[in-house]
């Protein structure tokens, strides 16, 4: 009996002990990862560059005042269309109390000398008729009494000039500002009661209303000192508006600037393109844009996802692993040609029945059993 219950605990322990082998070689082996492959394609391949800006109006008039003054009336709005010639708004004029002495005290001196040339003219037209003066005489008395009442003439006027705005008994020559250009009203930056001046010699003057073609709209972008060697005058453009979803406008490069500007730590290169602007939906002066320019196009290529390259550490050569058999791979070194940055061009090195493994495959983790945890 006792030889028995020997033997059966000798087989207990023989049981755990295979049992606690078998346990610990199924928690501690892994399956082996089962690599994807992919096969190169044919495909077309472009390289672009995105440069951000704004869509504006090529030209853009600012309206001035021909005369200093308090603006009395403004007759239209922002987003108005307009045509040369349009009255914008009236000015009134309020005169300088010390240019208004001066042009009184011109006045009463062109009349006081007036009055003393046409005594003199007189007395000497008599004697002419008498014949005691030569003609001679005579017609310098006469000029000089025309001149007189010319001169008494423009002091009126400037003084008209200086107390209402403009000569000839109407104001509204200089106090009516009107459009110079046909096109859509941006902005009227001032407001009824405003002062403005006029435009001189030290002052730009005081804009009274900008006004530019809608019609007429470029793209001012720019792009990095890396990309703008590759650009070209007369390249197409496509511009994404940031306000206006799913709607493109065609455009054409026109300008790229000889100079670039240093902005944080990167020369950028100013860029201009003609817009083709389309009339199914408005395009507002100011908005955001960006212009996707075409670098290098290649159609009908051999071509890899971007992400199964591979790079040598030493030499920073790319490379791809090719499947030789069941899960068996070697490396094949490779030449690359232009990439749109998801697809890569495939100079050399591969052919469409290659089989590229996916090299980033990661087996996914599994949970433990509560008593591997709590071990």
């Amino acid at each position: 009996m006792k030889k028995v219950l020997k033997y059966v605990g000798i087989g207990i322990l023989v049981l755990g002990a295979l049992w606690a082998a078998a346990f610990f070689v199924k928690s501690n082996s892994k399956s082996a990862i089962q690599y994807d492959t992919k096969n190169p394609f044919i495909t077309n391949i472009e390289k672009k560059s995105v440069a951000t800006g704004t869509v504006v109006p090529q030209d853009e008039v600012e309206i001035k005042p021909q005369i200093s003054g308090i603006i009395d009336k403004i007759y239209l709005e922002e987003g108005v269309k307009v045509k040369a010639g349009d009255l914008i708004a009236t000015i009134k004029v309020v005169p300088n109390e010390q240019a208004m002495n001066q042009a009184r005290g011109r006045v009463r001196n062109a009349e006081l000398a007036l009055n003393n040339v046409k005594i003199e003219y007189n007395r000497n037209k008599g004697l002419f008729e008498k014949g005691v003066i030569a003609s001679q005489d005579f017609d310098n008395i006469q000029l000089q009494f025309d001149q007189a009442k010319q001169e008494l003439q423009n002091a009126q006027s400037d003084y008209q000039i200086i107390r209402d705005g403009s000569a000839g008994g109407s104001s509204t020559a200089n106090t009516n500002v009107r459009a110079t250009v046909s096109g859509t009203i941006l902005e009227i930056p001032v407001k009824e009661g405003d002062q403005v001046i006029q435009s001189n010699n030290f002052n730009d003057g005081t804009t009274i209303a900008t006004i530019a073609d809608l019609s007429k709209m470029i793209f001012e972008g720019k792009v990095d000192e890396g990309e703008v060697g590759k650009l070209k005058v007369g390249m197409p453009l496509t511009i994404s508006l940031g306000a206006v979803q799913g709607k493109t406008l065609d455009a054409k490069l026109r300008f790229i600037a000889p100079k670039g500007v240093e902005e944080s730590g990167a020369v950028q290169f100013k860029i201009e393109g003609d817009v083709d602007v389309k009339d199914d939906f408005m395009i507002r002066a100011g908005y955001s844009a960006n212009a996707s320019l075409v670098l290098e196009k290649k159609d009908s290529v051999l071509a890899i996802p971007e992400a199964l390259l591979q790079f040598d550490t030493k030499t920073d050569q790319p490379y791809v692993e090719v499947e030789t058999g069941d899960q068996k791979f070697e490396r094949k070194d490779i030449e690359t040609g232009i990439s749109d940055g998801i697809n890569v061009e495939i100079v050399s090195g591969l052919t469409k029945d290659d089989k590229v493994k996916v090299w980033n495959k990661t087996e996914p983790i599994k949970k433990g059993t509560e008593e591997e945890e709590k071990a």
